[in-house]
């Protein structure tokens, strides 16, 4: 048995391979990008609805 065939150990063929880095950079920028611009537009009304919720848990009317 060679060191690429033991379960559990990289193969010699996927030893340098990395991932989709590019995919997962483009997608934490697109979720930061949505984010930003929720919290631009709709940020006041975030703001009131969490306190409003937040008011309800706490008893305070």
């Amino acid at each position: 048995m060679t060191w690429a065939t033991i379960p559990g150990e990289r193969s010699a063929k996927g030893a340098g391979e990395r991932g989709d880095v590019p995919g997962w950079v483009m997608i934490t920028l697109m979720t930061a990008g949505l984010v930003a611009a929720l919290w631009i537009l709709a940020g006041d009304r975030f703001e009131a609805l969490f306190t409003q919720a937040m008011n309800a848990v706490t008893g305070r009317l």
